[in-house]
Formats: C-alpha cells, sequence, structure tokens
C-alpha cells in the first residue's frame, strides 16, 4: 500500500510539473496539511474524553454490572466461553467502546479478550466459534453515537455533524444483525464437515 501511496504521488507531482502546476501541488500539500492536524487534535479530544469515561467505567465496576446483564445473551452467542471468565467482561466492553463509536479505546479491549479466549483454545492454530462470532460482530462496527466520525465531520467544518447518527445507527444495525447471523450459519456449517 505504502508504494501505491508514494506512486501516486509522484505520478501527481510530474504531472503537476508537466502541466505548469507546480504551485497548487505545494498549496494542496499544505491545505492537506493543515487539515490533517486540525482532525488529529479533534480526536485527540474525544477519545481521551471517551478513553477516560471507560476507565472509570472499568474502575467503578459499571462494566463488570453491564457484563452481568448481557451474560444471558453472551452465552448464547459464546456458549465456549465459561461464566466466570473475564473475557465476558472484556467483550461487553469492547462492544461498549464500539458503540460509543471510540474504535481506537476499543482495540487494545478487543485483543485483550481474543487472548483470553485463547487460553481456553485447544487447537492454538485455529479460531475458535467464539473468538470467530467476536471478531465478526467486532468487524461489523454497531455504533450509537459515530463518535470519530463526528469528530472529523466537526474538523471538516461541517455545520451539523451530528446528521450522521441516524444514518450510521441504521447501518451498523443491519451489518451487526447480519454479521451474527452469517457467523452462526457458518458455524453449524463447519461442525457439519467436522462430523
Amino acid at each position: 500500500m505504502n508504494y501505491i501511496w508514494f506512486g501516486l504521488i509522484v505520478i501527481s507531482i510530474i504531472a503537476a510539473m508537466f502541466n505548469g502546476k507546480i504551485e497548487s501541488v505545494v498549496e494542496a500539500l499544505f491545505d492537506g496539511v493543515e487539515t490533517a492536524v486540525k482532525i488529529s487534535i479533534y480526536l485527540i479530544g474525544v477519545m481521551a474524553f471517551w478513553m477516560g469515561i471507560m476507565k472509570i467505567a472499568e474502575k467503578s465496576g459499571f462494566t463488570d454490572f453491564v457484563a452481568k446483564l448481557v451474560k444471558p445473551l453472551a452465552k448464547k452467542l459464546f456458549p465456549e466461553i465459561a461464566d466466570d471468565d473475564e473475557a465476558i467482561s472484556d467483550i461487553t466492553f469492547n462492544l461498549s467502546a464500539n458503540a460509543l463509536g471510540v474504535s481506537n479505546a476499543a482495540t487494545p479491549i478487543g485483543i485483550k479478550a481474543m487472548e483470553r479466549m485463547q487460553l481456553h483454545n485447544k487447537e492454538k492454530d485455529t479460531a475458535t466459534n467464539s473468538m470467530c462470532t467476536f471478531l465478526a460482530m467486532n468487524t461489523a462496527g454497531f455504533q450509537l453515537i459515530p463518535t470519530t466520525v463526528i469528530a472529523i465531520l466537526a474538523a471538516n467544518g461541517v455545520k451539523n455533524p451530528t446528521v450522521i447518527i441516524l444514518p450510521a445507527l441504521i447501518v451498523t444495525s443491519i451489518t451487526f444483525i447480519f454479521s451474527i447471523i452469517i457467523v452462526k450459519i457458518l458455524e453449524k456449517f463447519s461442525k457439519k464437515v467436522e462430523d
């Protein structure tokens, strides 16, 4: 991918030199850098806020409380995970962070959940059904509040950046539900192949 980006940059500079538009390339470069810095500052603030909220929720025991509430559903989705396994708390925490649109905060928690599931995996070189289910749910990325997208839109001067909330909620809900359905169908199919 780096080669592709490098190639595109080189080709655009060469084309600009031949067309006498090198000033436009330099101007676009500085505009792009300025926009990148603005977006980074917005995102740093948003990420710091939500990561702080998530840390408070973890320290206060709120994530454990939520994990207990969703444990019956989690047991149906992740039957291989024991009731007392901390992986359920990590999965709940990860999905909550994704729902709030802070996937950067969710990533380390998701990795920790996968590591905990891997501890109980008998075939270390093959993902368990629970690992596949969690990965599918995580990839679908259900979001109640697309915080990162809102921050990017706000940084780019969009007058109403929260207009994205309802469409994002609809789309991510559909992808989330279908990811669970598909992974459960494939799980049953893989069991028949093994037998």
